[in-house]
This record gives C-alpha cells, structure tokens and sequence, in this order.
C-alpha cells in the first residue's frame, strides 16, 4: 500500500529499506547556515527532529541513543572529570553525561547553534541539564576545535555526530582520531557513533583500524537497538589510550545513583557481544 502524504519517510535508497511516521502535523522548519532542519508532531513516536532530510531522533526512543553514546563509556573510564560532546546539539547527550555526579566539566560543542535553540523549545526534556553549572557550550567547528586543544587536556570525548558526510565526513578521518588522542589523559577514552552494524560494517571496521593507527591502544564497537535509524540497529565505537577496553566498573554500574531506561550492566555486557559477521569484519 502506498503510503500518503500525512506520513514522513526517510528513504535508504542504497540499502532498499525506508522508515516512515505518521505526521499530525509540521511544527518548524527552516534553512540554517549549515543545514536544513524540520520538527514534526507525529502520531506514535511523539516529537521528530529531521536535518537534511535524515531523522535525527524521536521522543519515543532517543534514551537508546543518548544512554548507549554516553554511559558505557563513562563507567569504562576510571574516573571521568572532564568531558567533551562533539556534535549532540539536541543535548540529549549531555543530559546523561551529567547525570554522573563526578563529571566536573562538559563542553557540548556544536557547529549549529540553531540545532540547539530549537531543542530548548521543542525537546525541553532533552535541555533539562543546559542550566548546569558544570555544561559548557561553544557553537562552532568540532573538528577545528579539537585540533587546537592542548595535550591530555580530557578524560572522555564523545564523537556524536550525524552521517559521515557534508560537516561531519571530517570526524571520521585518521587525522581527527589523532587530535583526539593527543587531547586525551592517559587512560582516556573516545567514543563516536558508528552507523548500523549491517549495513555499514565496512565503515566500522575502517574505523577501528583508523583509530589504532591514530594510536589507540584497543578498540570495542558496542551495538544497541535504534528504532527510527537505517536498520533499527545502530552502534557505538570506543577508542582507549594507554589501556584496554575489557574491564569496567560493574558496582558502579549496578548501583548507579541515577535511572535510566535502557542501560544497565547486562545491557554493557550484552552490547559488548558482536555477531559473527561482524567478527570476521573487524579481523579484515
């Protein structure tokens, strides 16, 4: 059955698939420097937020994403105390972070500053901890950014940018993974998102032998469910430096002192267990 124009569809033409929402109705959208963005009520999924034409996250199942991008990573580090988010300009990202009472500092940097005004307005939720004395936000070029900070000047950068391409192609790049290095403590961890396990598993595998030829000493791609993304499986990649990625902080974990509604320790150690074909990728 052909699909009408009350709903929103983001085709994957290359991989022959399409996700669709039923639209109540168009809330904003508008050209910005540097992309198109559009916000829509749907039926089901409660909020949408589309750039250029990609969704970008939903109401319904943004706490996969934001929780995976983030907790895994800060519960691996021994003891994170300052952070910074690459990209995340829907702050959903840097709510989590700042959940964890022993981050000190987080700097949220975004190169769409109206990427962030429109989710203070429409995802409030998402913007709850923007108030934060410990957030920080600069409004400009990550890659830019990141070249220019001084050595072991952070303990956990998260990599949470859009497709690997346009702005974004740069984060992606031996070179960046290399400035990301040089600003990590020792012990340190980075972790990007990685695109879909099934179809783009040549992308992560290019990413983890990137990384390590930037200098990471060990590598670990975490996969998680993500309804409204390519597939509905989507995936983080972890860099460490100076250490493995095996061990990480399992009490801390079970006795967080804050909820959440995906993440947990046996969702960590579920997330850790790659698939077969995903094995032989990486062994390339």
């Amino acid at each position: 059955m052909a699909l009408d124009e009350s709903w929103y569809s983001e085709i994957h033409g290359k991989d022959g698939s399409a996700f669709s929402f039923k639209i109540k109705e168009k809330l904003h959208e508008e050209q910005t420097e540097y992309q198109q963005i559009a916000i829509y009520q749907t039926e089901t999924f409660g909020r949408l937020m589309v750039i250029d034409d990609c969704v970008m996250l939903t109401d319904r199942d943004n706490f996969l994403y934001h929780e995976m991008m983030s907790h895994p990573a800060l519960f691996t580090h021994a003891d994170p105390k300052r952070v910074v988010i690459i990209g995340g300009g829907d702050c959903g990202t840097m709510k989590e972070v700042l959940k964890h009472p022993g981050v000190e500092e987080a700097w949220q940097v975004e190169i769409d500053q109206r990427v962030t005004d429109l989710s203070e307005e429409y995802f409030p939720e998402l913007c709850s901890a923007n108030k934060d004395p410990r957030a920080h936000f600069y409004f400009g070029d990550g890659i830019a950014w990141m070249a220019d900070q001084g050595e072991a000047a952070f303990d956990l950068i998260i990599v949470d940018s859009t497709d690997p391409v346009g702005p974004a192609a740069g984060l992606f790049t031996q070179a960046f993974f290399a400035n990301c290095l040089k600003a990590l403590k020792t012990g340190g961890i980075m972790v990007q998102q990685s695109e879909s396990p099934i179809y783009h598993s040549d992308l992560i595998a290019g990413m983890h032998r990137d990384m390590k030829a930037a200098g990471f000493a060990d590598t670990k791609t975490l996969d998680f469910p993500q309804p409204v993304y390519p597939s509905g499986w989507w995936s983080a990649t972890m860099a460490a430096k100076g250490r493995d990625l095996n061990n990480f902080r399992e009490t801390d974990i079970a006795n967080k002192p804050f909820e959440t509604l995906y993440y947990n320790l046996e969702c960590h150690h579920k997330s850790l267990a790659l698939p077969e074909f995903m094995k032989k990728a990486l062994a390339k």
